[in-house]
């Protein structure tokens, strides 16, 4: 990308050797390194590092920078520090799949979880010109492996969690290990999942939380009935926290966020409470979009994913729509199959993203873990699975769509097209009541 700059040797930075020019420095990073003769050629006379964008950009040195990563709970995570560090009066910006937020209002839309480090730089100089504090983002592991966050210096790195996913990238679960791992390699403050054993950190500046096992931070009691209420223990005391999110996971996901809230800002904790109160979750994650019929869209899209979400409604009758992405870890779609047949009553194999895939061979590959039943349906165009989920619901059945979340697009053959489970939804319980 290219972004104008105040500088008297040159009007651009890019990170794009196509876009450097005479009047544009090139950002040679670990991604572009390769292409620092193509940018030369173009007629850039000046090349600079990672570490210059900081002075150039004007990015606040003292900008403290939250990084999380972890297969599920990223977003909620982060979403969650974000807004309770804004209701303690802090200035806050969030980068992540959402896009990036500053001080309650969005400045750039959705891109990748982690986008390129020059692409992060300038979002911390929108947050360095609205006198942010904290840079809270989310890491994945693509940009761990290919150094998108070089050069960043964090304040805080939480881990969430490491489940079956991204193995079309990663070839194996020891490599993805691996990579999350060296994120918590070196000496900087860590919130560590101690629940979770596949992590490797070190133990410097390393900080805990957990509920099975002795952690910095600790639940001792909790509640997930029509919310989570929850007893933190730390330094040999006890704190009440409540919120009106629902399921184990997000018991996992509220916790770290609370104990980065009190690490980063040492506020009491009866004000983290209150704050924490405030948050009411993420767009596309466990989203109730219609009550009557309860139908709830999710993000869940791996395994360990959708068997959080699942559980943590197991009590209900519930009815699953879902499918699995395209051109991604073929490996975890029969597993996917197995957990949603162990939880449903009635099942919609559909299509996710499928991208340069067939849909109906991804619907067939989640059908391998499943045993064959009279209550499975296979219907490749979305739209129409989950029209006929809606049509098929019975009183007191939940309908559970997962998979997409907020996403306003389904990826085919290259083309990303307008589509939205929510809207589908409430377009048609809308007409259906209107009939009425």
């Amino acid at each position: 990308m290219i972004h104008e700059v105040k500088n008297q040797k040159f009007k651009y930075i890019t990170d794009n050797s196509n876009e450097a020019g005479e009047n544009t420095a090139f950002v040679k990073t670990a991604q572009n390194g390769a292409y620092e003769k193509e940018a030369q050629k173009s007629g850039c006379k000046t090349l600079i590092s990672v570490h210059e964008c900081f002075e150039i950009l004007g990015i606040n040195p003292d900008l403290k920078i939250i990084g999380i990563t972890g297969t599920n709970g990223k977003t909620t995570t982060a979403a969650a520090i974000y807004s309770m560090l804004l209701d303690l009066g802090k200035n806050a910006a969030l980068q992540g799949t959402r896009g990036c937020f500053i001080n309650d209002k969005c400045v750039d839309e959705k891109s990748l979880t982690t986008p390129s480090i020059l692409h992060t730089l300038i979002n911390m100089q929108k947050a360095s010109q609205q006198q942010c504090s904290y840079f809270v983002m989310e890491a994945s592991s693509h940009a761990i492996v290919q150094k998108r966050i070089e050069g960043l210096k964090f304040a805080l790195k939480i881990f969430t969690n490491i489940s079956q996913d991204h193995l079309d990238f990663h070839k194996s679960m020891s490599e993805y290990i691996n990579a999350k791992s060296s994120f918590f390699s070196d000496d900087s403050s860590k919130l560590i999942n101690k629940d979770d054993e596949n992590i490797r950190y070190n133990l410097k500046n390393a900080l805990t939380y957990g509920i099975e096992k002795p952690s910095t931070y600790q639940i001792t009691a909790y509640a997930l009935r029509g919310g989570i209420e929850m007893a933190v223990q730390y330094a040999n005391k006890t704190h009440a926290f409540s919120s009106a999110l629902q399921g184990k996971f997000n018991l996992y996901n509220l916790l770290a966020a609370i104990s980065a809230v009190h690490i980063l800002e040492k506020a009491p904790f009866e004000e983290i409470n209150e704050a924490l109160a405030n948050f009411a979750g993420v767009s596309g994650r466990m989203e109730i979009v219609n009550s009557n019929p309860l139908v709830i869209v999710d993000f869940a899209h791996t395994p360990d994913g959708m068997e959080k979400v699942l559980e943590a409604m197991r009590e209900n009758e519930l009815v699953v729509v879902f499918g699995a992405g395209g051109d991604r870890d073929r490996l975890k779609r029969p597993l996917m199959g197995k957990i949603a047949q162990k939880y449903a009553k009635r099942l919609y194999i559909t299509s996710d993203n499928p991208r340069s895939e067939n849909a109906e061979d991804i619907i067939e590959d989640i059908a391998c873990g499943m045993d064959k039943g009279l209550n499975i349906y296979k219907i490749a165009d979305r739209k129409e699975a989950v029209i006929e989920a809606l049509k098929s619901l019975q009183p007191k059945e939940v309908l559970m769509i997962l998979g997409k979340g907020d996403e306003a697009y389904q990826e085919i053959s290259g083309v990303k097209r307008p589509y939205s489970d929510k809207e589908v939804v409430q377009t048609f319980l809308k007409v259906k009541i209107d009939k009425i």
